[in-house]
């Protein structure tokens, strides 16, 4: 399966394509130019195939790399980076 991360802001979210069909997102809002992750969505039929970490994993390596401050309130992703703490320096504490 080919994934691919790409951020959406026409509608605030970063969604996962696998093999060209939408498989998830992850929803933000935008407050005091801070980046808020607030829900992770995985369609149905892509459970338990890994879809849900590689969209966690693709959203935060990119917004590392755009250095934006960014702050987690969606449990999945706290959850993501509590079990992957190479991810917690993209977090801003708030």
């Amino acid at each position: 399966m080919n994934l691919l991360v790409e951020d959406n802001p026409a509608r605030r979210r970063f969604e996962i394509l696998a093999d060209d069909s939408l498989a998830g997102h992850i929803a933000y809002q935008i407050e005091s130019g801070t980046i808020v992750l607030v829900h992770t969505e995985v369609d149905a039929r892509f459970e338990g195939q890994g879809v849900g970490s590689a969209l966690a994993r693709g959203a935060l390596d990119q917004l590392r790399e755009r250095g934006d401050r960014v702050r987690v309130t969606c449990p999945f992703l706290l959850h993501f980076i509590e079990r992957h703490p190479e991810y917690a320096s993209v977090v801003t504490d708030a």
